[in-house]
């Protein structure tokens, strides 16, 4: 333990780059490339405002489920966690953590971050962690270091937020209207307005429809124009993309008057049965796709979490609190499916494909073929390592099946998918890791020595792909 407390960061400027191609991509072609984070699930509010946190365990530790999975594992009570500990005692005992979490992509996040952001290049653990605390508290308290600087530190351009069907957006436009520099999108999240399983969240979700939408919902109509209200709502205020979490695509077959019957049986306050809830969600999902294809969005599908595994800890600490896994869901007929379905009509949208289980990756590497249809360059995308995934092992298999498999030259790049105005860096980590693998196949006689190609290939992997592909 000596020795992770007394030195200094490993991270050089050549950090993951292992060959001298790489290095030469990454410093001359990759770094300097701004940020489209087109995903993530950064509080619009704190930006309206300009945030200034008191500390860097508001900052880092508040709602970050992954160092509480870490801190867990480390024999960490949860009063460090989400409970009632004061925020020093949780950081002291975060970075008694950190240094458990060799291998863990924890680990290099923790010590970037503290460089990128704050400039200090020493490793934290229990012999640096007060010092460190205070020194980023410190800087995080002044205007300098409020949110909006701190996305403009990273050079983001835009961000897109997630947001709830009934949202006000009140905070987007706001931050709008303050001529803030980079671009707060918001993403359209309809996940719960497909709910079904429970009567009575979902009637209670649809009244706070009514409100948003200013209108009454008497039957699946209403219904549905209010849903397309409040999409009209998310355009006016700049969204350009929706985004689903789902265990799997639904693609049952339905009628229109099937579906009709369902909604009054669940306004009723009646249980579905199983089959009627796959009707009615795989029904929302095309009007959804439909809706997006109109207004030329693009639609995103996170496909494969088993989430809420402990139900013991679900009931006292709620949902997102670190208590997900992967799941192994079959993916790929009902996909398939669904994509044919809008697609026959010629009403597929740009579609970006997130699996959870890498097992999957061949899957959507080779789907996401099946309806590129020449209309615009990546049209369905493989999207990137996402979640558990969002790791060295797991970006490098995520760019291996899309190279074997597709046009990694067309991909639409890396994503925060953070709650933590601090997680850019990852965007750095994506990006060492992309520069090599190309620089390892130039130094392997793989690909030709032509840096000005593969640099720009690069480059549109870093920033222009996803600006030309969402219009941004």
């Amino acid at each position: 333990m000596s020795t992770l407390t007394t030195t200094r960061s490993f991270l050089t400027e050549d950090f993951l780059l292992q060959t001298e191609s790489a290095r030469l991509l990454y410093h001359e072609y990759a770094h300097e490339m701004p940020i489209i984070d087109y995903h993530n699930h950064l509080p619009p509010q704190e930006i309206a405002e300009d945030k200034c946190f008191d500390n860097l365990t508001q900052a880092w530790l508040y709602g970050d489920h992954y160092k509480w999975r870490a801190m867990r594992t480390n024999g960490i009570s949860e009063d460090f966690c989400t409970g009632g500990k004061s925020d020093y005692e949780k950081f002291e005992q975060w970075a008694a953590t950190v240094p458990y979490t060799l291998r863990n992509p924890l680990y290099h996040w923790t010590h970037l971050e503290l460089k990128r952001y704050f400039d200090i290049d020493e490793l934290l653990s229990p012999s640096t962690a007060r010092s460190i605390y205070e020194e980023c508290s410190a800087k995080l308290r002044t205007p300098d270091y409020s949110v909006r600087k701190l996305l403009s530190k990273m050079n983001v351009k835009v961000l897109c937020t997630t947001d709830d069907p009934v949202d006000s957006l009140e905070y987007h436009q706001a931050i709008a209207d303050d001529g803030f520099e980079v671009r707060v999108l918001p993403a359209f999240r309809p996940d719960k307005a497909m709910a079904v399983d429970n009567p009575e969240t979902f009637n209670q979700y649809v009244a706070r429809l009514e409100k948003a939408a200013d209108t009454s919902i008497e039957n699946f109509n209403h219904f549905l124009d209010a849903l397309k209200n409040r999409h009209d709502y998310f355009a006016s205020k700049g969204a350009q993309v929706s985004d689903h979490g789902l265990e799997v695509i639904y693609a049952e077959d339905y009628t229109e008057a099937e579906i009709k019957g369902i909604f009054t049986k669940i306004r009723d306050g009646h249980t579905l049965e199983q089959t009627e809830i796959l009707k009615f969600k795989s029904a929302m999902l095309v009007y959804f796709g439909i809706w997006d294809w109109e207004k030329n969005w693009t639609q995103q599908f996170h496909l494969g979490a088993l989430r809420n595994n402990n139900s013991r800890m679900l009931r006292q600490l709620g949902p997102d609190t670190g208590w997900d896994s992967i799941g192994d869901f079959p993916q790929g007929r009902s996909l398939s499916k669904f994509l044919d379905r809008l697609d026959s009509n010629n009403q597929l949208a740009k579609t970006i494909l997130y699996n959870l289980n890498p097992g999957d990756n061949e899957l959507i590497a080779t789907m996401v073929g099946n309806f590129n249809d020449g209309s615009i360059a990546g049209k369905v995308q493989f999207g990137s390592g996402w979640w558990f995934m969002d790791q060295k092992d797991g970006m490098e298999r995520q760019m291996n099946t899309l190279s074997n498999m597709g046009l990694l030259s067309k991909f639409v790049g890396m994503l925060t998918d953070s709650r933590s105005f601090l997680s850019y860096p990852r965007h750095e980590y994506f990006r060492r890791i992309l520069c090599n693998l190309f620089g390892q196949d130039i130094d392997n006689g793989e690909l030709p020595r032509d840096y000005e190609w593969i640099g720009k290939v690069v480059q549109d992997i870093c920033y222009n792909n996803a600006k030309n592909y969402f219009r941004f």
